[in-house]
């Protein structure tokens, strides 16, 4: 008999957490399929975790670290940035989809790792509002409407996959998608010439 790992169970659970909640949201996650998954007893994700709630909030929490230790916050480098997010929200479309789950059922009184989300945030703000300083972004903005404005031409496209072929009258193809973005982004929050 193996000896027993409960830190390789908890990977082994969270990972198939992650895949049921992208999938099917709170309401629609089983336990039953997520202990399947991962090859665990569903009783050790209650006693791990918690509640299915309360599973989901740690699995988008751990997601939204993820990000933020996967892309960089330096604006100043617009087109790195804009490439870093573009990538990883195609590389890991299961954030977007825990945060669109998060805004269909819980709604934004109940937000997941609030602190570190709205800490997280106010970097980037201050790092928008750097970047204006310096002349590099319009300063007629407020910092958060830049960021706005950035996360929502970088993320429609990943968040809503089935809407750009019809939208853009063919497939979707990531390269022309990003070259246009820049373009777009550039020309939204870029500095005056």
């Amino acid at each position: 008999m193996a000896p027993r790992d409960p830190e390789a169970t908890k990977a082994r659970i969270f990972a198939a957490a992650m895949d049921e909640f992208a999938a099917y949201g709170i309401a629609g996650a089983r336990v039953d399929r997520i202990a399947r998954n991962a090859n665990a007893n569903k009783q050790l994700i209650y006693a791990y975790f918690g509640d299915k709630q309360q599973l989901f909030h740690q699995v988008l929490e751990k997601a939204v670290l993820d990000v933020a230790e996967s892309v960089t916050t330096d604006i100043e480098d617009l087109d790195t940035w804009i490439d870093e997010h573009v990538d990883y929200h195609r590389e890991h479309p299961e954030l977007l989809r825990l945060l669109m789950w998060e805004a269909l059922e819980l709604g934004p009184g109940s937000s997941t790792a609030g602190e570190v989300r709205a800490e997280r945030y106010q970097q980037k703000r201050v790092k928008v509002g750097a970047a204006q300083g310096k002349g590099l972004m319009r300063a007629d903005m407020p910092p958060g409407y830049v960021l706005l404005l950035l996360m929502g031409m970088i993320n429609y496209p990943a968040m809503l996959p089935q809407v750009v072929p019809f939208i853009l009258d063919g497939p979707d193809d990531v390269d022309t998608i990003r070259a246009w973005t820049k373009d777009a982004i550039r020309r939204v929050v870029g500095a005056p010439q």
